[in-house]
């Protein structure tokens, strides 16, 4: 029998998929009584959504008509994607699916009773149904991702900036939660680019931009607001927790080591933080950040200042 938290390697080829059944799918049957049945079922309901979250929601449902689970977990990490459905499990086994060399992601089904061979075969049988509709769905999140994200820096971009803005408000509003923003802006940028030219100013702010990244939760989103701007938006944190993120993040970036033509060059940045006050919206929030944007590059940058 296979241990039970062994790791599989499953490339779905073309001839893997025929000696599957995946060349003609009969008709759904309402209440699959076979493998075979199952398989033909699922293949078709995976195709009706691109998103990851449903797509393996039913996948995990599904799949224990016939093999009972208590826990599944996919994880994607090009995509930044990591899904759990049920409880934990004692026992687990784990899949890595490819296909033509192309990493999908891995499955981990987990269950407090050992996976029997017939059931791991079962398992890695029905594995076959997920990989077009995965394979769909990461590249449809990737074109999306795409679309909201500022190429040089990998920050999210002003498009998915003012759509995510006004959600995080909406939230805070609902569950009567702080929502805080850090405007920050690089201290005489312009002098990098005019100094040493535009390939090392765009070094510069690919380092800020994981500088900043690197101090921040998973929950908080940081996004290119301008040329040398950035906009972090800090969920469920209060003026007080935002001023320490804040200066937090001045020091990372002063502390950092940036080169130009092989010369040392010395980088800080300016912030400004607001926090949500009762009915605002999302201009006069964002307004506000930016006065006390102003006040601290007024004051001699390489400074925190908060809006009144």
């Amino acid at each position: 029998m296979k241990s039970p938290s062994q790791t599989h390697a499953i490339d779905f080829d073309s001839a893997k998929l025929q000696r599957l059944g995946f060349g003609q799918l009969p008709a759904l049957i309402e209440r699959p009584t076979s493998l075979a049945q199952l398989r033909q079922q699922m293949s078709l309901q995976l195709q009706t959504s691109l998103e990851p979250q449903r797509i393996l929601g039913l996948f995990f449902r599904e799949i224990q008509r016939l093999v009972p689970l208590d826990a599944l977990s996919y994880v994607h990490k090009a995509s930044d994607l990591r899904l759990e459905f049920g409880a934990r499990g004692h026992h687990s086994v784990s899949y890595t699916l490819s296909h033509e060399g192309e990493h999908m992601g891995e499955l981990i089904f987990r269950r407090n009773q050992r996976f029997n061979d017939k059931e791991q075969g079962e398992l890695e049988s029905l594995l076959s149904c997920l990989l077009y509709p995965m394979r769909n769905a990461l590249l449809y999140r990737a074109a999306t991702q795409s679309a909201l994200r500022d190429p040089l820096t990998g920050a999210g971009n002003r498009v998915a900036m003012e759509q995510t803005l006004q959600r995080e408000i909406d939230m805070s509003r609902r569950h009567a939660q702080p929502l805080s923003v850090l405007m920050l802006d690089i201290d005489h940028f312009k002098r990098v680019n005019d100094d040493h030219g535009h390939s090392a100013g765009d070094e510069v702010l690919r380092a800020i931009a994981a500088s900043i990244k690197a101090q921040l939760r998973n929950v908080d989103m940081v996004f290119r607001y301008g040329g040398e701007e950035f906009l972090i938006l800090l969920s469920n944190t209060g003026r007080e927790a935002a001023a320490m993120v804040g200066e937090r993040l001045r020091q990372a970036t002063q502390s950092e080591e940036y080169f130009a033509d092989g010369q040392l060059i010395e980088i800080t940045v300016s912030l400004g933080c607001s926090t949500l006050l009762p009915g605002e919206s999302a201009d006069s929030l964002l307004r506000r950040a930016d006065s006390a944007l102003y006040v601290a590059k007024r004051e001699g940058r390489n400074r925190l200042a908060m809006a009144g």
